[in-house]
């Protein structure tokens, strides 16, 4: 099969470009930026020199189509929309890694976002991509929404908690990011000076992730009710997540519930007895690793993941290798 990368030169393309050189049945087929059109792909990232020395292409979403089976969308938030409908019209699979085919209700996306959706019906087609919880859904797609990062590292912990009834609804999701988490491009609060030697939030009570995870785990049957903080960690990649909330049940009943829940997801690892998840036992994997601690009614769920990996990139051919029929953790082990 031949996949082609829209936006190849950013951090998300560059994890896609190498777990699919590793991948035994895709073959990229052509790699885009306007910005290096022209540009041997290992001159910008020079790890792959003699390994990928591909020549980047400029947008030329014809001849792309022209050329591949299935097209990874690695475009910022609105600039997915047209690329999306352009490629699933020519009939080619597509997987968007912006937020821009998350929702099923536009009216949630323009409200989060602040740009209109240009093809709402589209977004009604599309796959919501957490592979562990909406697998069914993935099968059946040919558009497929590729989940965000803080929201991977929390819905995925919660999903079935909720869903069974056995934890409170009111959830205080406390999470901390790589810097890598907020893409290539630099900016003022980004750069290294900035960074380096602190640790401070962002987004308070605004985060435009928390729309998603709200949307996502209200499909567990649940109303919640949820405070999501997003931080920066001085690292260049990982997610931690700490979750706090309540439940009157056995700590016991509730580990059982994600052993029962994820017993054929060969990417949750589910801790137990006082063992702590951690970023570095993550890092550069497409693993989420989860442990739950309960005091009293008081519930603490800890779970860390790569946000460059299962939250962004090896989560997309995750996805990619279920769309296709391929065992799902192919080119990801």
């Amino acid at each position: 099969m031949k996949a082609a990368i829209i936006g190849a030169t950013g951090y998300t393309g560059f994890e896609l470009i190498k777990i699919l050189l590793k991948h035994p049945k895709i073959q990229i087929s052509s790699i885009t930026s306007d910005t290096y059109a022209g540009t041997p792909y290992s001159a910008l990232y020079p790890q792959l020199t003699e390994i990928f020395d591909k020549e980047i292409e400029p947008n030329d979403y014809e001849k792309v189509a022209n050329n591949s089976d299935i097209v990874f969308l690695c475009l910022p938030h609105a600039a997915s929309m047209e690329a999306a409908n352009f490629f699933y019209q020519k009939g080619k699979m597509v997987i968007d890694l912006s937020a821009d085919f998350r929702y099923s209700e536009t009216t949630i996306y323009e409200t989060t976002y602040k740009t209109k959706h240009k093809y709402p019906e589209l977004c009604k087609e599309a796959a919501y991509g957490i592979p562990e919880i909406f697998k069914k859904d993935i099968q059946n797609s040919k558009l497929l929404g590729n989940p965000g990062c803080y929201p991977t590292s929390i819905i995925i912990p919660l999903f079935p908690l909720l869903k069974e009834g056995l934890i409170n609804e009111e959830i205080i999701a406390d999470s901390k990011s790589g810097v890598s988490g907020a893409g290539k491009k630099p900016t003022e609060k980004t750069h290294f000076c900035e960074v380096n030697d602190d640790f401070k939030p962002y987004g308070v009570l605004s985060h435009r992730h928390e729309s998603e995870i709200d949307f996502i785990l209200k499909k567990a049957n649940a109303n919640i009710d949820l405070v999501f903080t997003p931080h920066l960690l001085p690292i260049t990649r990982g997610i931690e997540s700490t979750i706090y909330t309540k439940s009157d049940k056995n700590i016991d009943i509730l580990h059982q519930c994600l052993f029962d829940y994820y017993s054929n997801s060969p990417f949750v690892r589910i801790y137990k007895d006082g063992r702590i998840p951690a970023i570095k036992n993550v890092a550069n994997t497409n693993y989420i690793d989860i442990a739950l601690f309960k005091r009293g009614e008081k519930v603490v769920i800890i779970s860390c993941i790569d946000n460059l990996v299962k939250g962004a990139s090896g989560q997309a051919v995750q996805n990619m290798n279920i769309m296709l029929d391929f065992n799902e953790t192919l080119g990801l082990l």
